[in-house]
């Protein structure tokens, strides 16, 4: 019994659970099987890359104090961080990375690295 390549319909010589001709069609394949998933991850993490350029660009003491509106200002998106950290006293950090912020009275919130 003759099997064909899963990718260009090749006739396959070799191994009898071989699926594909040449590492190109097994990758072709492959990346149009996981396109999906991938590019959610792909967009995912350039909004975390941005997020994190612009709390360093801002931050550059180690610990700053900026409103809402230079934030947004930016285009930071407050739906994606890494991590949360609460502390004892209940106040709630958002991390991206290693930078974090804390929202604060009046719009302001706190900047701040983590070493």
């Amino acid at each position: 019994m003759k099997k064909n390549c899963l990718e260009c319909g090749a006739i396959l010589k070799g191994r009898i659970d071989k699926k594909f001709c040449s590492d190109y069609c097994r990758n072709s394949y492959n990346n149009k099987i996981n396109k999906d998933s991938k590019n959610l991850i792909r967009n995912i993490n350039n909004r975390l890359r941005k997020n994190h350029k612009l709390l360093s660009e801002l931050n550059v003491t180690g610990k700053t104090k900026v409103t809402r509106t230079k934030l947004l200002d930016g285009n930071f998106d407050f739906n994606f961080f890494t991590s949360i950290y609460i502390t004892k006293t209940g106040n709630t950090y958002y991390y991206i990375y290693n930078q974090g912020y804390l929202a604060l009275e009046n719009d302001y919130y706190l900047l701040i690295k983590k070493e």
